[in-house]
């Protein structure tokens, strides 16, 4: 919990600081592209978590995966390894896009599955949260094939896990505590 209330607040100063210097947006969008690729790199993301990999190479790795960034967003990467945080980017990045959607009164439903939605699947999903949280929702579908089946759903801060691989490891740890 310690890691995500330090997560809220770095994401809290950098949108506050590039609101200053109206680049919100521009940095919202080096958040998705971020977010997008650590989630989606694995190596990438062993990289950041590594206590042996010195922060120099770190840096050099990300300014080199993520050119053409905004200044803000190098900061907010050159802070995070001073603080010898780097390995919550991801996690930062989350919080960056859920507070700048805030701050216009919207909110991204992120929402996992094994295969794409069809679209009947995705307005009926669309219309359930939007019904749920009373705002204006855009929805991103995300696929992993390691969910196996049913879907992640994440609105801010919460989340909803009605994956089928979710359910096995319920039932491993209940057998695996009643023996």
């Amino acid at each position: 919990m310690n890691g995500n209330r330090a997560a809220i607040r770095y994401a809290k100063a950098t949108l506050d600081y590039a609101v200053e210097k109206k680049a919100a947006e521009a940095v919202e969008n080096d958040m998705r592209s971020i977010a997008d690729t650590l989630s989606g790199n694995k190596e990438l993301q062993g990289l950041l978590e590594s206590p042996v990999i010195k922060a120099e190479l770190k840096k050099n790795v990300l300014l080199e995966v993520f050119k053409g960034c905004d200044e803000i967003t190098k900061g907010l990467v050159q802070t995070l390894l001073d603080n010898k945080r780097i390995a919550m980017l991801q996690e930062v990045a989350y919080k960056y896009i859920i507070q700048y959607e805030k701050m216009k009164g919207e909110e991204v439903a992120y929402v996992t599955t094994a295969v794409p939605l069809t679209p009947e699947l995705e307005k009926k999903l669309l219309d359930q949260v939007t019904k749920a949280t009373g705002k204006k929702v855009t929805l991103e579908n995300k696929i992993d094939e390691s969910i196996l089946g049913g879907f992640v759903l994440r609105v801010g801060d919460t989340q909803y896990d009605a994956s089928i691989a979710n359910k096995l490891n319920g039932l491993k740890r209940e057998f695996t505590n009643s023996l």
